[in-house]
């Protein structure tokens, strides 16, 4: 007699693509043009089904061929992947709010081969010719020398779906959003905040449980005292300070979509300066990592001095740290710009500590050994494009080195490097 059948399996493969999608803006569009056929502007990395993705515009064309008549856009596998298959699409966003956006896009229709496959890290999927330069510097893609690409990636994944093997999916934790509503309806609020005449009402318990200072400043309160008088923040800082409190994220504000800092007053008045000094008020070190990471994105020769500062002043050790790296790779450029001369008068100690990264980084340049380091001394002289910096000797490892002069001289060439004599 044959035995009975078991009962019967199955299992289902499902295909499928994990999207992920990236705005790159391109500011200075114009200065950008001319700097190389072949020769491109990288978005950061960002990451779609667990490869970093990278968008590459190349101001000047990809091909030499097409002799500078068209821009270029890619979309490049930024990480490390061997025959990763994906869809695209990169679109121009057209910037006159008449939504003519232009896209090119795999998505939503028939492809006769599939996904695109790339072989591995730095292949790359786009359009030599993506645009015709004179007609984009004449469109409404570009407004205020500014241009705004949007890309998508659809990386392909496949997975057998097994009943025995379901799974269920936990979404993302949302109590931020139920604590930013107790925030809104202010039901339950028990302490009020009259910032310069703008009223805003809280609750002490949470409060007291995100920073010690508040826990401090409650603690030695009348029990009946129930609102406090903040003369040193803007009204509108202290709403994105309740903002963080409550909702553990930066307040949704376009302040914070770059801080222009080109000068000192953008730098200082910038929301997320004023936040980082919030922070530091009130002992909230993820909301000042926050503001440092925004502040980071800033950073070059003309505003390195004032944020080195103001990292200084609030204890943003992360943020400081860039700035001297950065300020000692790009010394010469930095000593002449006026953010430097503010450093100079306000900042002697962090003008000992720029010394120092700037010997550190010279003897990391130079292995180690008995390099011609630049542990100095800068002159007094109000002068910013002809300026002596005069060696001093110091002791590297046990060995003596010998001091040097380096004259900095924006006269002999126009980059202004440095030139060194024995």
């Amino acid at each position: 007699m044959p035995s009975p059948l078991g009962s019967p399996t199955s299992s289902r493969s499902v295909t499928q693509t994990v999207n992920g999608s990236h705005r790159f803006t391109i500011k200075g569009y114009s200065l950008a043009k001319g700097m190389g056929v072949g020769k491109h502007i990288a978005s950061e990395s960002f990451t779609v089904g667990g490869y970093q993705w990278a968008i590459y515009f190349y101001p000047d064309g990809k091909n030499p061929e097409d002799h500078s008549t068209y821009v270029s856009v890619f979309v490049a596998l930024a990480s490390e992947g061997t025959d990763v298959r994906a869809l695209f699409e990169l679109t121009l966003l057209d910037q006159s709010g008449k939504g003519k956006h232009k896209v090119h896009s795999h998505f939503d229709r028939a492809l006769e081969s599939g996904p695109y496959t790339l072989k591995y890290r730095g292949s790359m999927w786009g359009y030599k010719r993506f645009f015709r330069r004179a007609m984009l510097e004449t469109s409404d893609f570009l407004k205020d020398d500014c241009l705004k690409i949007n890309c998508t990636v659809g990386v392909v994944v496949s997975e057998t779906d097994c009943p025995r093997l379901h799974s269920i999916r936990v979404p993302e934790s949302d109590i931020g959003s139920h604590f930013g509503i107790l925030l809104e309806n202010e039901e339950g609020s028990d302490i009020t905040f009259n910032v310069f005449g703008a009223k805003f009402h809280a609750h002490k318990l949470v409060l007291a449980a995100r920073s010690p200072v508040f826990e401090a400043e409650f603690s030695d309160r009348m029990e009946d005292d129930n609102e406090i008088v903040v003369t040193d923040m803007e009204p509108k800082v202290f709403k994105a300070l309740l903002h963080f409190i409550y909702r553990d994220s930066l307040i949704d504000d376009e302040e914070f979509v770059g801080t222009s800092s080109s000068s000192m007053p953008s730098v200082s008045d910038a929301l997320a300066a004023k936040l980082l000094a919030a922070a530091d008020k009130y002992d909230l070190p993820r909301l000042r990592l926050m503001c440092e990471s925004v502040l980071c994105k800033d950073i070059s020769v003309n505003s390195v001095a004032n944020i080195l500062a103001l990292a200084d002043r609030h204890h943003a050790m992360d943020l400081k740290s860039v700035c001297l790296k950065f300020a000692a790779e790009n010394l010469v450029a930095v000593m002449r710009s006026d953010g430097f001369e503010y450093l100079k008068e306000n900042c002697p100690s962090l003008q000992s500590e720029l010394l120092k990264t700037v010997a550190g980084c010279e003897e990391e340049f130079s292995g180690g050994g008995k390099s011609r380091s630049v542990w100095a001394h800068l002159s007094d002289g109000g002068d910013t494009i002809n300026r002596s910096v005069r060696q001093q000797t110091w002791e590297n490892g046990g060995e003596q080195n010998q001091g040097m002069w380096v004259q900095l001289d924006g006269g002999g060439d126009g980059e202004g490097s440095p030139r060194r004599e024995e």
